[in-house]
């Protein structure tokens, strides 16, 4: 048995390795045929590929914390709840639309946008990009002064979600502001 569970894992296939003793006992103890057993652990091999590739997105996405709309006082923000669940169908990413979250300090702003970015990967397997403003201007700016202009668009250019947070609050150089709004030209323009 252990042969067959370190040449599943010399193949990378760590689900089916995992799940091999399980179903083999199953197998034995069922008569279950080889296509039975076979389908199985594709099966368990599909779902630990989807749990590491939601694992691994949600780490690229640099959330500041993981936040769910479960977690969110609509009552308290004074939030329309109906357009939250609305933008949460993530329409306006498939339509290349932004959104814009604005209020004051404390009225659930990044806590929205992170639940939005939070269940792009879970429910939609979006890719996600979330960023401080500070910090998506910073990283321009020392692409910038590096001589590697557009690395940082072009990575982008492949999230299907890029979240801005704290844009107004902190203060950063005007060719910082440059930078920010030649990478994402978008915000630049409001509707009228």
């Amino acid at each position: 048995m252990s042969d067959v569970v370190d040449g599943l894992k010399a193949l990378s296939l760590h689900g089916m390795a995992s799940a091999w003793p399980e179903v083999l006992g199953t197998a034995r103890l069922k008569a279950l045929d080889h296509e039975v057993v076979l389908h199985q652990l594709i099966k368990s091999e599909a779902a630990q590929r989807e749990v590491r590739s939601m694992a691994y997105q949600m780490r690229v996405a640099r959330f500041p914390a993981h936040r769910d709309l479960t977690g969110f006082d609509f009552a308290q923000a004074h939030v329309d709840a109906n357009l939250v669940k609305q933008l949460h169908e993530l329409q306006f990413v498939d339509s290349a639309h932004n959104v814009v979250f604005v209020g004051g300090p404390g009225t659930g702003k990044t806590h929205l946008a992170t639940s939005l970015g939070v269940h792009a990967i879970r429910a939609k397997g979006k890719r996600v990009r979330f960023f401080s403003t500070v910090e998506l201007v910073n990283a321009l700016e020392l692409e910038k002064s590096q001589n590697k202009h557009g690395q940082l668009a072009n990575r982008l250019m492949y999230v299907d979600l890029v979240i801005l947070d704290e844009m107004g609050y902190l203060p950063f150089t005007q060719s910082g502001a440059r930078c920010c709004f030649t990478c994402f030209p978008s915000c630049m323009s409001a509707p009228a």
